[in-house]
């Protein structure tokens, strides 16, 4: 079949129903309706004369003649769309522009106000809307550009995603000031004894910290678990309730912190996109703009 007689923009509805396995979600990747993905559909298997997908309990199955093409229509979308920003001049003083953001909560404390200030002064255009991407939905999102960048853990190999070290940091005990039971030292006893806060989205199971503890035969007295971190130094500010977390979320408030009495490896977090952006002048800067923020010196 000729290309003149297809409308291109089927192959992207190819491309959505594959990654997506579902119509609906499918059809708000491409941002149109279930109905106009469903015709798209429709249009596609008439002009490619096959039925591409198969309904299933479970989604959208591929024919076996779509796992044969899925690859080039592939390799010729990111084609297409590294040729259309190629040339594009991007100027952060004018852009308009909305930078969507993965990270949980405890980044964001720390990152958004660095860079909100720089982008106030550099790209006072430019919107952001942070999240929580699931880590398992990262690279379906950064692939779709319904996320442009992901703070994480590091992804090893996974060849689809770009990741640059962000550095490593070590995780400390948060106390108020002038604790009644800590003097000079924490030690292993004074930590077992103390009452803590422990921080998961999860509302069961142990945490990286817990783990480590049962390693050694011992075991902290947990007396709150919250899922975010924003509360919990306030918390610790105003009781006796010890917080462990990274040393660099530490130094922003107004506590007493100590080097933990035991192992726990620190934790390395990088910046996460997907190698069909890096083409975009617009994502080489949000890139620069994002890891200055984050590593102000």
């Amino acid at each position: 079949m000729h290309l003149t007689r297809i409308d291109l923009n089927l192959f992207l509805v190819i491309d959505a129903i594959y990654t997506e396995r579902n119509l609906t979600r499918a059809a708000e990747q491409l941002h149109i309706t279930q109905p106009a993905m469903s015709n798209a559909l429709a249009r596609a298997r008439e002009a490619l004369q096959d039925d591409l997908f198969i309904r299933v309990p479970h989604g959208m199955q591929p024919t076996a003649f779509t796992e044969t093409i899925i690859e080039q229509v592939k390799s010729g979308l990111q084609l297409l769309q590294k040729s259309a920003v190629s040339k594009i001049e991007f100027e952060p003083a004018t852009a308009e522009k909305t930078i969507r953001l993965s990270m949980n909560d405890m980044t964001a404390t720390m990152l958004l106000p660095r860079l909100m200030e720089r982008l106030q002064k550099e790209a006072p255009h430019m919107r952001v809307e942070c999240f929580y991407v699931a880590r398992d939905q990262i690279e379906r999102e950064l692939a779709n550009y319904s996320l442009n960048f992901a703070i994480d853990v590091p992804m090893m190999g996974n060849t689809k995603l770009q990741q640059h070290s962000l550095g490593q940091d070590r995780y400390v005990c948060m106390l108020r000031r002038n604790h009644p039971e800590i003097e000079d030292s924490l030690t292993l006893e004074n930590y077992l004894k103390l009452g803590h806060i422990h921080v998961s989205s999860r509302r069961t199971g142990p945490g990286l910290v817990d783990m480590h503890l049962n390693k050694l035969g011992r075991r902290r007295q947990i007396k709150l678990r919250v899922q975010h971190y924003r509360s919990a130094p306030h918390i610790v500010e105003r009781s006796n309730l010890a917080l462990t977390a990274p040393r660099s979320f530490a130094q922003n408030y107004d506590v007493d912190y100590f080097e933990l009495p035991f192992p726990v490896p620190q934790v390395e977090s990088v910046l996460l996109w997907h190698r069909n952006a890096e083409q975009d002048p617009a994502h080489t800067w949000l890139k620069s703009l994002i890891t200055r923020a984050i590593n102000p010196y």
